[in-house]
């Protein structure tokens, strides 16, 4: 502070010095100091708002222009500030108002460039949020988070230059600072985890809104928020799920929206009887997969002869749908009309049967059973036919 108040001495004898030629009256001295401050800080201004125009005209972006537009009121007040506390000082009556007044101009000019750095910081990234292409990380969601983060930021800046303006130590408020945000980050890391993968899954972007998903190979729907701490799936029995973003990090997702286009592919198996004509059985089950107006065209469904079973010839359906929503429906279509299909002509679909042999009975079986009093039993040979019959 001695450094700063000799300097200060300094460079108002100087100006006292060269005010002489107005005359030894302080009040007039510093109405012109005030004056000519007030015309330099215009010059000022004007000079270095058109050299950097002139740099930023040549950039493609208009965030810089704005920019510059915003350095207007922050460099003719910053140099108005400085003649006015100048002025000030020469009348000054006193050294300890001359302090305050300086302190207070200092407040004031980190106060007028915290609040320009903030704007910049808004501006910057309302654009980065806007090209989604080269900036995938800066989505719609998570720009509240980085523009929290940078205006807190430059919040404890301004802070501490305000602090050491005053004269006051900031490292005692910084340690407790320190302590605070430890203790905080122990008592929310689960919350942090999820603020965390949340940025990473944006950054990332495995999926986006609208896309259909499925969270290892269970929870399958479309996405219809990805927020920092969570993202939210509507399945098809219309439930919203809400899953931590920290358990979608940790999953293997499968995005049915992602690839090459939007459509889907499903396969339909199909079992016929042996003895059934091959190429017919691929013509049917074409037949009626095209027939289902949801197929696309293209690409071309086929069917696929997908092997040997036990009691079948093994077939698979191969086809496209536009919408992964559409999957189910499209599904039970396909299967009510291969089955029509192939009993109109006579296909058969195998189903498991056993046949049971029995080579003698127990000794025993089918005996004369137990008559009531007075009756005399007969033989129980319906029971046996009945039981021959069954088995």
């Amino acid at each position: 502070m001695g450094e700063q108040a000799f300097s200060i001495d300094g460079v108002l004898e100087e100006i006292r010095s060269a005010l002489t030629f107005f005359g030894e009256n302080p009040y007039i001295q510093a109405l012109v100091v005030a004056f000519v401050f007030l015309v330099a800080a215009k010059i000022t201004d004007l000079l270095m708002t058109r050299v950097l125009l002139r740099i930023t005209l040549r950039t493609q972006s208009r965030v810089d222009d704005r920019i510059v537009a915003l350095l207007h009121h922050p460099i003719f007040a910053t140099v108005v500030l400085l003649g006015f506390l100048i002025a000030f000082l020469i009348v000054s009556p006193s050294e300890s108002l001359g302090r305050i007044a300086s302190n207070l101009v200092a407040t004031a000019i980190v106060i007028l460039w915290a609040v320009f750095a903030v704007r910049c910081v808004t501006l910057v990234l309302a654009a980065l949020t806007d090209d989604q292409v080269r900036f995938q990380a800066f989505q719609p969601a998570t720009r509240p988070l980085f523009e929290t983060a940078f205006k807190l930021v430059i919040l404890a800046l301004g802070v501490y230059f305000i602090l050491v303006s005053w004269g006051v130590d900031p490292v005692g408020w910084l340690a407790t600072a320190g302590i605070a945000a430890v203790a905080i980050g122990l008592a929310a890391q689960e919350t942090l985890g999820n603020l965390i993968a949340g940025i990473s899954i944006l950054a990332d972007a495995p999926y986006k809104i609208g896309d259909y998903i499925v969270l290892d190979g269970q929870d399958r729907g479309r996405v219809t928020r990805i927020g920092l701490r969570s993202t939210r799936i509507l399945t098809r029995d219309d439930v919203e799920v809400n899953v931590p973003n920290s358990i979608i990090a940790r999953s293997k997702i499968v995005n049915e929206t992602a690839g090459r286009w939007v459509k889907q592919r499903l396969r339909v198996p199909v079992g016929v009887a042996y003895g059934s004509d091959v190429d017919l059985v691929k013509r049917v089950l074409l037949e009626a997969t095209l027939a289902q107006e949801s197929v696309c065209r293209d690409p071309e469904a086929w069917v696929k002869f997908d092997g040997f079973g036990d009691s079948s010839l093994n077939f698979e359906i191969r086809f496209w749908i536009e919408d992964p929503a559409l999957r189910g429906r499209v599904q039970d279509a396909v299967y009510s009309a291969v089955y029509k299909t192939l009993g109109e002509h006579g296909i058969e679909i195998p189903f498991p049967k056993r046949d049971l042999y029995i080579k003698e009975l127990p000794e025993g079986f089918g005996r004369l059973s137990a008559a009531p009093e007075g009756r005399k039993a007969t033989p129980s040979r319906r029971s046996d036919e009945s039981r021959h019959s069954e088995g």
